[in-house]
């Protein structure tokens, strides 16, 4: 089992559709896709005045930007990769991680971050009867709001819900692509490996800040919940193993 995450640059490779059915081809049944949309989302508040925030690459998320988020990303962002992985003979299936309580989540802190939530259940049944079923889920990261006793809609970074899904689904690989071919060290060189603890040292010293650094932890988070490999790439990635960065959780560390 796979699980591919999709940065909102990377979506723009033309190269995105041809790369996804040839890795579907070779495992039938045994990859889901989570994206990403923050340039998209961005720009549609910019649109309506309103200024992107963001902490550890985590987006600051208003009442009011839930239903922006609904929109933009489990829809227009959304559809749009199922249509062009359809157009290229892939069996997608659209959800966001409300369908179904895919993703159910809980709020990180309400005072600095709003309604951005991290993932504490994944609904893989759902997961299982799709990929059973011969359909490839395309999983748009909005959650349901898990402690709402009314529902609810949380923003859960597309990394941190990637990595859970592939904890939760027991996966061999997750990837976590970007427009960047893998972590740089303070020189800009791609290291091929980062342990635990070298990557919280980037972080601290801030050689790996932002949505970086939110990789790295995310990545670490899915080693510790059983996740074989994890590997920070960029789409060339998907067809080069060797390509990107291998996260682990040794102390080693390689250039």
């Amino acid at each position: 089992m796979r699980v591919v995450k999709i940065g909102g640059r990377a979506q723009a490779n033309p190269r995105l559709p041809t790369i996804l059915r040839d890795a579907w081809l070779a495992t039938p049944g045994s990859l889901c896709v989570v994206h990403g949309g923050g340039d998209d989302m961005s720009a549609m508040q910019r649109a309506l005045g309103r200024e992107p925030a963001f902490i550890g690459g985590r987006r600051v998320t208003s009442e009011g930007d839930l239903e922006l988020l609904r929109m933009v990303l489990s829809g227009v962002v959304n559809k749009r990769l199922v249509n062009a992985f359809l157009a290229a003979g892939v069996p997608a299936i659209g959800m966001s991680g409300e369908d179904g309580r895919l993703i159910s989540a809980a709020v990180i802190d309400a005072a600095a971050l709003g309604f951005a939530g991290r993932p504490v259940l994944v609904n893989t049944d759902l997961l299982h009867s799709l990929l059973a079923a011969g359909y490839m889920p395309v999983i748009s990261p909005v959650a349901y709001d898990s402690n709402n006793s009314n529902g609810g809609a949380l923003n859960v970074n597309g990394d941190d819900a990637a990595a859970a899904i592939a904890a939760a689904l027991g996966a061999d690989e997750l990837f976590l692509v970007a427009d960047v071919e893998g972590v740089r060290d303070a020189e800009g060189e791609i290291l091929s490996t980062l342990s635990g603890e070298s990557a919280r040292d980037m972080i601290v010293n801030g050689i790996a800040a932002d949505g970086m650094a939110a990789k790295i932890e995310s990545a670490q988070a899915a080693l510790a919940g059983g996740v074989a490999s994890v590997r920070i790439c960029d789409l060339d990635g998907l067809v080069d193993d060797e390509r990107g960065t291998f996260i682990t959780l040794s102390q080693s560390i390689a250039i």
